[in-house]
């Protein structure tokens, strides 16, 4: 939230599945700035795409073991 702040952007958070519609209702009613929602979710939530920690956007995986196939140019 801060961090949106920091840029000028409106920050919104979600905590419960019950909120998500209100949320992004309330993102899209806002028009004069930017907005960043931070979607709580379980600290074991098994969320896709992922980055696992401590690694590069180069390291996402679509599902568990699951990696998109990149054309690289090697």
């Amino acid at each position: 939230m801060k961090l949106a702040d920091a840029y000028g952007c409106h920050g919104l958070r979600c905590e419960s599945p019950q909120e998500v519609d209100a949320t992004i209702e309330k993102a899209m009613s806002l028009n004069d700035a930017p907005v960043v929602i931070d979607f709580q979710v379980h600290k074991d939530a098994m969320v896709w795409p992922m980055v696992p920690a401590g690694t590069s956007n180069d390291m996402i995986t679509i599902a568990r073991s699951l990696a998109p196939a990149w054309e690289r140019e090697d």
